[in-house]
């Protein structure tokens, strides 16, 4: 049935046997990022083709890229983690009504590409106030904050928020979100002009952490009460500052882990101020998690997109060819924003 299914699209859309991809065939720096042909993707059941008009950049992809972070059991090889464009085949099980559609998605892998196949239950229509590019921008980041700072963090509106890497990916959707659900955000940056980027992206406040001292600046901002959660992609020698910041009964979670992997925390002080210390990751979380997710960020946040209230900050867009160049841009570590690759 599935394939019956893809044979009429095809005939319908003249997609190719084969395709342009990212697919590097061993770890190494941006330069192994050559396109190669790759066939294209087959749906399963619950599965939809995409052609992809453009692909999200993220940290994933390049520790996936450096060796560091193998995708999943079924996942494929080629890197990406997020994408936009138009479905052109159905699996098994999807509504007909999908074929045609504009949507962005989540997926496990296989972004760089011409083509990528996506769980049907985790796209998202794209409405006319979003380009593909700010589409394709969108999932990943969205996904990892609504569900860590809103769901595990259990932020509410008037809650005081502090995220660090505040011109990243992570934390200008944090920011935005932020906007929209009335938390104050506190944002840490390693630089001025990210403190000054930050600030009019609409964080209430930016810490330039090479200058002071987070821990004291966020008892400075909050009175002394400390924050209601703090979002740590840091993790390390970061995890104990973080629990300074925090007011009893406060939340931190740990979402990545880009200085260590280990730390020592004040066991007693978390008992006595009732500190909860929480994290997750993303892309290892099973369909019907994501699914779940989709569908509740389309119900709460998604009429936002349509309205044109929620939008990627957008830093650079590289063609596919120059996927390497992307992931250089993202190491060196000027950007704010989003990074994309875009697919003709």
């Amino acid at each position: 049935m599935t394939v019956t299914l893809r044979q009429v699209a095809l005939s319908m859309t003249d997609v190719p046997d084969t395709m342009l991809a990212i697919d590097p065939e061993e770890a190494g720096g941006p330069e192994v990022l050559a396109p190669v042909r790759r066939a294209v993707p087959v749906p399963g059941d619950g599965e939809v083709l995409v052609r992809v008009a453009a692909a999200g950049v993220n940290r994933p992809d390049v520790m996936q890229r450096r060796g560091l972070y193998p995708p999943p059991p079924g996942a494929p090889s080629t890197l990406g983690l997020e994408i936009a464009g138009e479905v052109v085949a159905l699996g098994e099980g999807v509504d007909p009504d999908m074929l045609g559609a504009r949507v962005c998605a989540l997926v496990a892998g296989g972004g760089y590409a011409e083509y990528a196949v996506a769980p049907a239950a985790q796209c998202l229509g794209v409405p006319d106030a979003l380009t593909m590019e700010e589409a394709a921008a969108l999932p990943e980041t969205l996904f990892t904050v609504w569900t860590n700072l809103f769901e595990r963090a259990f932020a509410v509106e008037g809650d005081t928020v502090l995220v660090h890497g505040g011109t990243s990916g992570i934390g200008t959707m944090a920011i935005t979100l932020g906007n929209l659900f009335g938390l104050e955000v506190i944002v840490t940056v390693g630089s001025d002009e990210k403190r000054a980027a930050a600030l009019r992206l609409g964080a209430d406040h930016a810490i330039n952490y090479r200058d002071e001292d987070f821990v004291a600046r966020v008892k400075e901002i909050t009175g002394g009460r400390g924050c209601a959660a703090v979002l740590d992609m840091v993790g390390g020698d970061y995890v104990p500052r973080n629990l300074e910041c925090l007011a009893d009964d406060g939340r931190h979670v740990s979402i990545a882990v880009q200085r260590g992997a280990s730390t020592t925390v004040p066991l007693f002080e978390i008992m006595k101020r009732r500190l909860t210390l929480t994290g997750s990751t993303l892309r290892a979380r099973d369909a019907a998690f994501k699914s779940l997710v989709a569908e509740e960020i389309a119900r709460t946040v998604w009429p936002f997109a349509a309205a044109g209230k929620l939008k990627p900050v957008m830093d650079r867009s590289f063609p596919l060819s120059q996927a390497a160049d992307a992931h250089r841009r993202m190491e060196e570590g000027s950007h704010v924003g989003k990074i994309v690759l875009t697919i003709a």
